[in-house]
């Protein structure tokens, strides 16, 4: 209900509401409104989770819309390419949502302290951390791909074809790292930390598949608009800084406070790109 009335709203804006002149503009007005009404939610039932599938959610749509303002002068093939890679990506980070989430009485372990640290500003925390900072850096990562299905222009085709390779390869390699985790989860005795299978060669093999696949959207960026290609990354970038300054240093403090055997793991497997673990060390079977 809460994402239903986020969209109506979204879409009043963007069906009645003052146009801009310009597409990007509105619909990331949009965006922010919608992201306001599920924060009104969050609020009222005290569950911050309420955001948790929104920014999954959302791109696919953007994508759509961006697209459908946009026809017929568009590149079909390069949109085409860009809608399949989003709408995987989408799919499979909301079915993992999914699968994992318990019901409303559960809330994300990061989401109280971050509040709690912010103290007497635990509202402000809420409002921009917690909801408008991600969906702002979402719509910056898509930045590129709202020029890439807007402009007429061909560009550069091998190109998109190179950042479609890399999209793809980006959603498997979260399948895969969900589907082992969900696994071990499952088949794990207590203090076991995961480093089995594509976790024994990264830490944080999901980050780096999210990694990849803003990657990919920038790639598409810049094939279509090669001379703009030195701003394209800005979004992917700031993606790299939120894992590395802050989803990673929070997720390992917790690992390590809940699984001290967790340092084993940081001493041998790398924190972010795979690679083999360091040698002399044997994963497990």
């Amino acid at each position: 209900m809460a994402y239903l009335i986020a969209f109506g709203v979204a879409g009043a804006w963007l069906g009645w509401g003052p146009d801009t002149g310009r597409l990007w503009l509105d619909t990331l007005i949009a965006d922010v409104l919608a992201t306001v009404v599920v924060f009104v939610f969050s609020r009222c039932f005290g569950n911050s989770s309420f955001y948790d599938a929104y920014w999954s959610v959302i791109p696919p749509l953007l994508v759509a819309y961006w697209w459908f303002q946009s026809l017929p002068h568009v590149d079909t093939t390069r949109c085409v390419l860009i809608a399949v890679v989003v709408g995987l990506w989408a799919v499979r980070l909301t079915a993992n949502w999914a699968w994992g989430f318990p019901g409303m009485h559960h809330e994300d372990w990061r989401y109280p302290l971050l509040r709690e640290r912010a103290g007497r500003w635990e509202f402000v925390a809420d409002l921009f951390a917690i909801h408008l900072i991600p969906t702002l850096q979402v719509f910056v990562g898509l930045v590129p791909v709202y020029v890439a299905v807007t402009r007429p222009d061909r560009g550069l085709p091998w190109l998109s074809v190179i950042a479609f390779a890399i999209g793809i390869s980006a959603v498997l390699l979260e399948l895969v790292a969900d589907v082992q985790l969900h696994r071990f989860v499952r088949d794990r005795t207590p203090g076991m930390a995961m480093d089995r299978g594509i976790w024994g060669w990264s830490r944080h093999p999901n980050y780096f598949g999210e990694i990849s696949f803003w990657f990919a959207c920038a790639l598409f960026g810049v094939a279509a608009a090669p001379a703009q290609a030195w701003w394209m990354f800005f979004g992917v970038l700031a993606i790299v800084a939120m894992f590395l300054g802050a989803s990673i240093p929070m997720m390992e403090e917790r690992s390590l406070q809940r699984r001290p055997e967790y340092q084993d793991v940081i001493d041998r497997v790398p924190r972010l790109v795979p690679r083999p673990p360091r040698p002399g060390h044997h994963l497990r079977s």
